[in-house]
């Protein structure tokens, strides 16, 4: 039941304990004790909103940085990983098999703004041997939603 209650809540996080109870043909008592565990064993991590911000706010700019990195003896990537987490601009790190090490999704209110932050805070980690960046222009599908669902409102540009 535990995994396909997961399933359930990674589509919509707002199910209430009786829609889930209905759904998986349980109590709701049994869903609500689940959802505990889940949460005290830090399966279930958190609860969000998938915003469309360019909706709301067109200084909002994500960007996608490949890093390359050299692992520390007894750390691996997690320390650096790690530190790199902390960084208030920094929405997700992973750990990536092929041409870089990292991948790390940013957030801010301008390229400029995201690539100062690149430049002074990621490039002169010492771990850090490269970096690439790379701007999100539109998001057509965010997390399993898709993101389409208005016109797109860039100018046709003459050349």
């Amino acid at each position: 039941m535990k995994e396909k209650l997961l399933h359930l809540l990674s589509e919509n996080a707002r199910y209430t304990s009786a829609d889930l109870a209905t759904m998986l043909g349980v109590s709701e008592t049994e869903i609500c004790a689940a959802v505990a565990e889940l949460e005290a064993d830090g399966i279930i991590r958190g609860y969000k909103a998938l915003i469309d911000w360019a909706s709301v706010d067109d200084r909002h700019i994500t960007a996608i940085i490949e890093i390359n990195v050299t692992p520390q003896a007894d750390a691996g990537f997690e320390e650096i990983a790690e530190r790199i987490a902390e960084f208030e601009y920094v929405e997700a790190v992973y750990l990536m098999s092929g041409g870089y090490d990292l991948s790390v999704i940013v957030t801010g209110q301008t390229f400029q703004k995201v690539a100062m932050f690149v430049a002074k805070h990621l490039a002169t980690m010492k771990e850090v041997t490269s970096t690439g960046t790379h701007f999100v222009l539109r998001r057509y599908k965010d997390m399993g939603v898709k993101m389409c669902g208005t016109p797109d409102d860039r100018e046709t540009v003459s050349l």
